[in-house]
């Protein structure tokens, strides 16, 4: 079969578990033809991608989210305004996935969370099944639990997430332990997408603490509890662009450019790992047994039900802050789920080969026959319903 991957080109998560799934899918047999990415400015892939991505790559311009150079927080509005003002872009952007998708004449198309994949698969209707692939479409599964009062991010986010699956033939739900498949939602459970270097490694553990920041300004909380704490070893990974090469802060504190091999060589012997909550990196220090802090941006509500769910599955403790104190006093309490996780991620290539190979033919939309103007309407009720169903047990 041939597969075409829609990327959601921002961050490093979305982009890894597409060249995950390339590796499997071709390694029994099939072809990947290509990949969509969608990027801020639609013309720049990041080089980590396009150095490991031998395929055809297609940038273009996507949805993403702003934030706050103060706070430091997800700037709500200001990612939806920015949505509207590039809404241009993006309709042209809507037309180069199509051009695509007809030149390469895929069986099945993949789509890793970008909004406009959707859109895609409702406006123009291929004939072929979409396949969603994220860790945010087990949000939407009636088993997850939600972190409390905070109703009016979760329908943001959810509604974000169906609007990436739109037409979806199904949505694969990456999970850090096993789930029950919800069938009336089409979703199924399957373990992470990691790089395959993770598999190879040994652990020890050394005498310091591994940290990586989403945002280089965040570094600052971690120097002021480093000036208290000088005795502590951190190695630190940020996206700092007046640095080069690595920053030595003091002699234990060390600022390292973002490098993912020299990440993971580093986390394989640390004593555990200091993270913003983030998906893959998180996945990466269960299957290498490393305690986790997990400290959520503000108002980054994907992050905080990461790291709620991710302290579910015994991976670390979570932090409001970049003090470190709590954490250093709770690791030699831990207890290491490493075998556990690794069993779980071990049967995920049969997983997704089992999900994916049997939908050649299926129709693409549940809605083919509708008339376009009928179309919205529809969407409308099942948001409503989404939003206003009943309570679950979450």
């Amino acid at each position: 079969m041939k597969f075409l991957l829609i990327v959601q080109g921002e961050g490093r998560g979305h982009l890894t578990q597409a060249i995950s799934l390339t590796e499997i899918l071709e390694s029994n047999g099939h072809t990947v033809v290509g990949a969509l990415v969608g990027t801020a400015t639609g013309k720049e892939v990041p080089s980590f991608f396009s150095d490991n991505f031998k395929k055809q790559i297609f940038p273009f311009s996507s949805p993403y989210l702003v934030y706050n150079n103060k706070t430091r927080a997800l700037d709500i509005t200001k990612t939806i305004s920015n949505a509207f003002i590039k809404l241009p872009d993006f309709l042209r952007s809507l037309k180069e996935i199509n051009k695509v998708v007809n030149a390469l004449t895929p069986d099945v198309i993949i789509n890793f969370y970008d909004v406009l994949g959707g859109l895609h698969q409702l406006l123009f209707r291929p004939k072929l099944p979409m396949v969603c692939i994220a860790h945010q479409y087990l949000l939407l599964h009636p088993d997850f639990k939600h972190p409390a009062n905070h109703w009016l991010d979760k329908l943001l986010v959810n509604t974000n997430t169906r609007i990436t699956a739109l037409g979806a033939t199904k949505k694969l739900a990456l999970s850090f332990t096993e789930f029950t498949n919800h069938e009336p939602q089409k979703i199924a459970i399957i373990p992470p997408l990691l790089r395959s270097e993770i598999t190879g490694l040994s652990t020890e553990t050394q005498d310091y603490l591994l940290a990586y920041v989403t945002q280089f300004s965040l570094a600052e909380q971690l120097m002021e509890w480093h000036d208290k704490n000088p005795d502590v070893a951190i190695h630190c990974f940020w996206d700092n662009p007046n640095y080069t090469d690595t920053f030595h802060y003091s002699p234990n504190l060390h600022f390292h450019k973002i490098n993912g091999r020299k990440f993971l060589a580093m986390m394989q012997n640390c004593r555990g790992l200091v993270t913003t909550a983030g998906f893959e990196s998180v996945c990466e220090a269960m299957y290498l047994g490393k305690p986790t802090l997990m400290i959520p941006v503000p108002k980054h509500y994907e992050q905080a039900c990461n790291a709620l769910d991710a302290h579910r599955a015994g991976a670390g403790i979570t932090g409001t802050s970049f003090d470190l104190s709590a954490f250093i006093d709770y690791l030699p309490t831990h207890q290491n789920i490493r075998f556990d996780f690794q069993y779980w991620y071990n049967s995920g290539s049969f997983k997704f080969l089992r999900e994916v190979e049997n939908l050649n033919h299926q129709p693409a939309m549940q809605w083919r026959n509708t008339r376009r103007r009928d179309v919205l309407p529809q969407l409308i009720r099942r948001w409503a319903l989404a939003v206003f169903a009943p309570p679950t047990r979450n």
